[in-house]
């Protein structure tokens, strides 16, 4: 299994290296410090020695199993792997919904995360994110969302990581209901099997890989990519443009998305746009959409696609598959969901 590969751990703290850059005042005017975090370094306490917004933390090859968490006051931080090889540098843990914590309670979906981050203009590049927990090896615990990351904060980027979890693998939040924080995916690879990518977030993912993981359960569907929770006053949810959609399952066995309304915000409207994208045959043609709960039907909800291809995206029942035309496509690509929030210069 994916986990016993790992290293056991590694210790606390930073270098002596690390550690002075750490202190080293800022000056007014002058680049902020970059810290380099190497195996037996601890990620969290790079970020923790970071002084105010900006600054760059550097993450050297290795496996890092810690939890890491970003506060809000550590904005326009960027954490990056080393090397432009994302599996080269690993950050993973292993709670999930129902792990017990130390006083007894459970950790819950976003308390599971092994990366969370809160502060705005976070940038995070070039390494991986996981939460290698198993199902298999827990089946005394019914919670068994476990999140790899569980982002809220606007202007949010996401540039060549991988994503690993099976269920509720990345979490896209907001910082409060009333808010509509900002997230966007470049060439990020994501795979999961049950709800992998969702939230309330408008998020963005752009020339990204989606890859659904064989489940050895004797039920379909097996999972689904997406599950938007959309506020209702928010024109825009997660759109995924010139990506793709591959399976390491049978035929049809997943379904590309389900709405969910959670029980603190029953007046969600889900949004989901996918368009310009591969989808291979994992994916259910026939009817690729389905409900979370009954009470909340999928057509009821802001689903679409655009232009999309592969076997997954034949149209066959078209009743099933609401298609955008072209004149409300153009309402739906990365610079509308963006704002004046411009990460890369977009179409």
């Amino acid at each position: 299994m994916r986990r016993r590969t790992l290293l056991a751990g590694l210790a606390a703290g930073l270098t002596t290296a690390s550690t002075a850059l750490a202190a080293a005042p800022a000056l007014a005017g002058t680049r902020r410090p970059v810290l380099h975090v190497r195996p037996g370094d601890s990620v969290q306490a790079a970020v923790d020695a970071v002084d105010g917004p900006g600054g760059t933390i550097v993450v050297h090859p290795g496996i890092y199993r810690e939890v890491v968490n970003v506060p809000a006051d550590k904005a326009e931080l960027t954490i990056r792997g080393a090397s432009r090889h994302p599996s080269d540098t690993v950050i993973v843990f292993d709670h999930a919904n129902g792990t017990q914590k130390p006083d007894g309670t459970t950790y819950g979906t976003a308390g599971s995360a092994t990366f969370t981050s809160a502060a705005p203009g976070l940038t995070v590049r070039d390494l991986t994110l996981a939460n290698d927990w198993l199902r298999a090896d827990h089946p005394d615990i019914t919670g068994t969302q476990a999140v790899a990351a569980y982002t809220y904060g606007d202007r949010t980027r996401f540039e060549n990581v991988r994503l690993s979890a099976h269920q509720d693998t990345l979490f896209v939040d907001t910082t409060a209901l009333d808010t509509f924080d900002r997230q966007y995916f470049r060439r990020c690879y994501i795979e999961g099997d049950v709800d992998f990518v969702f939230g309330r977030a408008t998020a963005v993912f752009e020339q990204c890989h989606f890859h659904t993981l064989q489940r050895d359960v004797d039920f379909t569907p097996k999972g689904m990519v997406f599950a938007p929770s959309t506020a209702r006053a928010n024109p825009y949810g997660i759109l995924a443009v010139r990506s793709r959609i591959t399976s390491g399952a049978e035929d049809a066995a997943y379904k590309l998305a389900r709405p969910w309304v959670p029980t603190y915000e029953t007046t969600a409207w889900p949004s989901l746009v996918v368009r310009d994208t591969w989808i291979g045959p994992g994916i259910d043609p026939v009817a690729p959409y389905t409900n979370m709960r009954d009470a909340y039907p999928w057509q009821s909800m802001r689903f679409h696609e655009y232009r999309n291809a592969g076997p997954g995206a034949v149209i066959s029942v078209p009743e099933n598959r609401p298609q955008l035309t072209t004149s409300e496509a153009a309402a739906h690509t990365a610079r509308a969901y963006l704002g004046d929030w411009r990460p890369y210069e977009l179409p």
